[in-house]
């Protein structure tokens, strides 16, 4: 009599395959986890080109809004400048300017948005547009990550000072050409100018990996914060020469938009946030079967005498 060989159907028994380790059940998984990974493009020094250029064509179509979104960066600025530590914070002008790099890709939530409706035909996408990024399912991710860039922009700034304060001491500077002539003619702020732009290069280095395209993901696709940070990372690796010349791009920009009282910064930052979410685009295939949201229950229209009852909708009794 014969023996059925493993694995064979037995006559009259259901057939059940077994699954072999290292084999069919990996190829499986692996094939499943591929597809649910955002595909990354390798991009070239023409798509950053592409990117900055449709970035323009988006602020040039909603200068005021952007602006209006943007204006605080120069305020926020100003202010940090004239009260931080309650001294003289020349010596912290320069971390500020170069932290906005950190919390950019943040705050340019809006902007993104902005870009996203046009991209769907929007010709004209009002200001209160940028606000639906609040009403967004993955905004929690995004605050999360935003938080992150938060604490490393609080962590920059610290080390800075420390680094200013280990070359010259915590006196402080009398005048603006008494830190110039401190910084660039004495052999400690020779120190300070190289130690300082190299840790704030490894600072700007790690906002760059972990945030270069996680936003955009997170609000195009809904990602959680530690996918978008891998898928990130990931983009980085695969490009890392174009995506080098990005934050080449952008801290130029910054510095640019800083030097007169960081008024530039109301063009750079609609400008840089308008191409971040183009450079997404370029860097990452589209979704072949994207997910629709379900709509959004309109919102109703209260009138102004009804203020502040209006923000507690739970509490007020309908008649």
């Amino acid at each position: 009599m014969a023996t059925p060989y493993q694995g064979a159907p037995i006559q009259g028994a259901p057939i059940r395959g077994t699954p072999i380790q290292g084999n069919v059940t990996s190829l499986t998984q692996n094939g499943q986890d591929a597809a649910a990974a955002p595909v990354i493009r390798t991009i070239g020094f023409s798509d950053l080109h592409r990117a900055l250029q449709l970035g323009w064509e988006d602020f040039k179509a909603v200068p005021s809004h952007a602006i209006i979104l943007c204006v605080i960066y120069p305020i926020l600025g100003l202010v940090l400048a004239r009260t931080v530590l309650g001294y003289s914070v020349l010596p912290l002008l320069f971390p500020l300017a170069a932290g906005f790099a950190l919390l950019g890709p943040f705050a340019a939530l809006g902007l993104y948005e902005l870009s996203r409706r046009r991209e769907k035909g929007e010709q004209e996408p009002s200001a209160w547009v940028a606000l639906d990024v609040l009403r967004s399912p993955s905004f929690g991710a995004m605050l999360g990550l935003g938080v992150l860039l938060l604490a490393l922009f609080v962590t920059w700034v610290a080390t800075a000072q420390a680094i200013y304060i280990a070359a010259f001491g915590y006196e402080g500077a009398t005048g603006i050409s008494d830190f110039v002539t401190r910084v660039l003619t004495t052999p400690q702020g020779w120190w300070l100018i190289i130690v300082g732009c190299g840790v704030g290069f490894l600072f700007a280095l790690v906002a760059l990996c972990v945030s270069v395209v996680s936003f955009p993901l997170m609000l195009d696709r809904h990602a959680g914060a530690g996918d978008a940070m891998v898928t990130s990372l990931r983009a980085v690796a695969r490009n890392p020469v174009p995506m080098a010349a990005w934050g080449l791009i952008v801290a130029v920009l910054l510095v640019a938009g800083s030097l007169p009282f960081f008024l530039g910064l109301t063009v750079v930052i609609p400008l840089l946030g308008h191409a971040t979410w183009h450079l997404y685009r370029e860097t990452i295939e589209p979704e072949l079967n994207p997910q629709p949201l379900p709509p959004r229950a309109p919102r109703e229209r209260r009138p102004a005498a009804d203020f502040p009852a209006n923000l507690f909708p739970w509490r007020r009794k309908d008649s």
